[in-house]
């Protein structure tokens, strides 16, 4: 059976019909060969009897000359018209066959009105037609941006998820209810309407969310939460709107919105509140209530800044279930750089258990990188696997940053930040419980840091104690104290260890309650969305100048003692601490057994 093509309409083609048109009229009156004459010459030839025939119009006299002796043809002549009464007197004297002729204004009414309004209404049809063109067309200003993955497109399932097995299994239940729904209407349960997932960057959210409609084998929405609002008013609710629709004909499926805070910001909060940004969640909100979860679709979204999101979203019958996806532990990591080392070439020396180690607090993106890190420096070195030094560089590369190799110290400055360096890593190695020494070196690497000594953890830590925490402030001003001891003086390499010795001492007053004058309370605030704190600060008020005072002078306190003890602890260790500068300075890299040894014979 024939298919009707769709024949494709186009303005372009009657704006060159009407040219053609014009072209050939002009054509065919410059074929004529009308000889041009002046009105005189024309008076002349007619008193002398030559002219057979005219036709008068409103502006020109056109007519033919009779023929000459022996002239196969009439000319044809033209002139101008002048006003003459005695012109049909004379040609009626002279038997010329006249007549007068209505000028024909159609070609004259085209070319004045008619090509210059489908001249413009083509270019306006162009530049809608430009406009309206892809996704971001000004006619489909509307509608949804989500992307649209198929069942079997998606290919995600959660053997590609790591790290986060707690996640998982809370997830499963989602899976459950889209493969067999009737499972849970049978006794009139509900599915939650919206499922939150919530934790730091990198640790998976949109994976697991992609994971959870593969194992479903069903159709997943994906957008973010920036591409609701535009420039024009209402264009955010509108393509809410749409999302939905779209997602209730293709249900069973999954709407995923990434940075959901992006459009869920608590409305009204300060002087600056965005209307389109709120008119985008109070249709959110609406949709929410409005659709059936019966139907099968699920909504998840995905954000690193639940505070700030508004209470609204958050309640029983919208997002009622929060999943935390937190950064993995020790198990979870390794379990995460098994997954990213399957397409990579590893060697036998390439130990993962010993970089999951190293590794506390990186989130899945970080072991990631770590793994593509590894694979790049592999091939700079022109090696055919990935083994245990290209990892162990990575490593150094993600927490201290680039080696700067040609960043040149001068020797006084060398000095100086080796005895530095050294400092920080004899303080850790004389405190019991302290984070072990991996290296110490004084290869600038980073922005702006000109040595660094790397402290890893062997297990992951969820707790810490006052003495761990007054520890760490020691091993931060080990360097400072080294210099003073050695030069006389400090220089400015110590600032950031001071930045965060003092943090760590405000969060011990502020926050821990651990400072016996101040006692037992936290004048530390929970981060709230901004209407919140600024109605807290107006019914409550901030603490007070006294207790400020008070805050400031604690943590000097704490400060300073950790200072003294660092400084008698240098001075029992200088010998070791002058030899172990010595070393690094002739090797550049020394690791932290090569300083215990050396602490040891001193």
């Amino acid at each position: 059976m024939p298919v009707d093509k769709k024949v494709s309409f186009s303005i372009w083609y009657v704006v060159l019909a009407i040219i053609a048109i014009v072209l050939v009229h002009d054509f065919i009156v410059a074929t004529q060969k009308l000889e041009e004459f002046p009105y005189s010459e024309f008076r002349t030839l007619l008193a002398a009897g030559k002219v057979a025939e005219v036709s008068v119009t409103q502006q020109r006299v056109t007519g033919k000359l009779k023929a000459e002796e022996g002239a196969k043809e009439q000319k044809l002549f033209t002139t101008i018209r002048v006003e003459d009464p005695d012109l049909v007197k004379e040609l009626n004297a002279r038997n010329v066959t006249f007549s007068g002729v209505i000028e024909s204004t159609f070609l004259r009414d085209l070319l004045s009105w008619i090509i210059p309004a489908v001249i413009f209404a083509g270019i306006w049809f162009f530049i809608i037609r430009r406009f309206g063109q892809g996704q971001g067309g000004f006619m489909t200003v509307g509608q949804s941006k989500a992307k649209i993955y198929a069942e079997k497109v998606t290919k995600v399932t959660f053997a590609d998820v790591a790290g986060v097995d707690e996640a998982k299994e809370e997830l499963r239940e989602v899976i459950e209810f889209l493969k067999t729904p009737e499972k849970f209407t049978r006794l009139g349960g509900k599915i939650p309407k919206g499922i939150l997932l919530i934790g730091p960057p990198g640790t998976g959210k949109t994976l697991l969310a992609r994971a959870v409609a593969g194992e479903a084998g069903v159709t997943f929405f994906s957008i973010s939460g920036s591409e609701f609002v535009e420039m024009f008013v209402g264009v955010g609710a509108a393509r809410v709107r749409d999302l939905f629709e779209q997602a209730k004909g293709k249900a069973p499926c999954i709407i995923f919105i990434d940075e959901l805070d992006a459009i869920g910001k608590a409305r009204g909060a300060g002087p600056m509140a965005h209307e389109e940004r709120e008119q985008t969640l109070n249709q959110l909100l609406v949709e929410m209530d409005g659709f059936d979860p019966r139907i099968g679709v699920i909504l998840m979204a995905a954000t690193n800044r639940p505070e700030i999101l508004d209470p609204a979203l958050l309640r029983a019958g919208r997002f009622d279930r929060q999943v935390l996806v937190d950064r993995p532990d020790k198990i979870g990591r390794l379990a995460i750089l098994r997954v990213h080392a399957k397409k990579v070439t590893l060697g036998l020396d390439a130990d993962l258990e010993m970089i999951a180690g190293m590794t506390p607090g990186f989130s899945g993106a970080d072991l990631a990188n770590i793994i593509n890190e590894a694979t790049l420096l592999a091939v700079r070195r022109d090696k055919e696997q990935v083994g245990l030094p290209e990892l162990q560089e990575a490593v150094e590369r993600v927490v201290a940053g680039l080696e700067k190799k040609n960043r040149v110290l001068n020797k006084m400055e060398k000095e100086r930040v080796a005895h530095h360096e050294v400092g920080h890593a004899l303080v850790a190695l004389s405190f019991p419980g302290a984070d072990p020494i991996q290296k110490i070196s004084i290869i600038p690497r980073g922005i702006a840091a000109l040595g660094y000594t790397l402290q890893l953890p062997t297990e992951d830590r969820f707790l810490m104690t006052k003495t761990e925490l007054e520890n760490k402030i020691a091993v931060l001003l080990g360097g400072r104290n080294a210099e003073e001891l050695i030069f006389g003086e400090a220089s400015t390499g110590a600032q950031n260890d001071l930045v965060k010795a003092t943090d760590i001492a405000k969060s011990m007053v502020k926050s821990y309650g651990m400072s016996d004058k101040l006692g037992t309370v936290t004048l530390d605030r929970e981060r709230q969305p901004l209407l919140m704190q600024i109605q807290a600060t107006q019914e409550k008020g901030d603490y007070s100048e006294e207790t400020a005072r008070e805050i400031d002078c604690e943590v000097r306190r704490i400060i300073d003692e950790q200072y003294d003890r660092v400084r008698w602890l240098l001075a029992e260790q200088k010998r070791a601490l002058i030899e172990g500068a010595k070393v690094l300075l002739d090797r550049e890299v020394i690791s932290g057994s090569d300083l215990k040894a050396i602490m040891d014979n001193h």
